[in-house]
């Protein structure tokens, strides 16, 4: 059986894309390729000056950590579906807009690739998922215990200067 070497559907491991199965020679390099990464929105959500931080359910990965709210998105999903989709899960609000990626970061010890990106919403954020919300000055953000990835995208941003809009 031939081998693709490019096209939909196809990833890269160890240098040999992975197409057709060739038993003897594909199969253990399957075994030992790794996941693909999932994409996951983390919505930078600002009103007033200040940001939406959502505290993680306790029996959740990063649980009792603090983050902004977000999900996996779905396979041919757009940035403004998924976003309209899980904060409407999560915190009862209607997406009206979403922006461009602000920061890509793969989280520590998962196939999760968190992505954060400035949202605008309509509604009062409720607490559906979450245990707690927060609403805090850019500033006194890294006061709070932060998932790792987002903590990652707190001190790039202080990097940046104050935050505008």
């Amino acid at each position: 059986m031939g081998r693709r070497e490019s096209g939909p559907g196809l990833r890269q491991c160890s240098g040999q894309a992975l197409g057709g199965i060739d038993v003897d020679s594909d199969l253990d390099e399957m075994r030992t390729c790794p996941p693909m990464p999932i994409r996951v929105l983390a919505a930078v959500i600002q009103r007033d000056q200040r940001f939406l931080l959502c505290q993680r359910p306790g029996h959740k990965r990063h649980g009792g950590l603090w983050e902004f709210p977000g999900g996996k998105v779905k396979e041919g999903e757009s940035d403004l579906e998924a976003a309209r989709r899980e904060l409407a899960e999560e915190l009862g609000v209607h997406v009206t807009d979403v922006g461009p990626v602000e920061l890509s970061v793969r989280d520590p010890g998962s196939e999760f690739v968190i992505e954060f990106l400035p949202v605008t919403v309509q509604g009062e954020p409720r607490c559906l998922e979450h245990e707690a919300l927060a609403w805090e000055e850019e500033g006194r953000l890294s006061e709070y215990e932060l998932a790792p990835s987002d903590r990652q995208y707190v001190e790039a941003r202080r990097g940046r200067g104050p935050a505008r809009g």
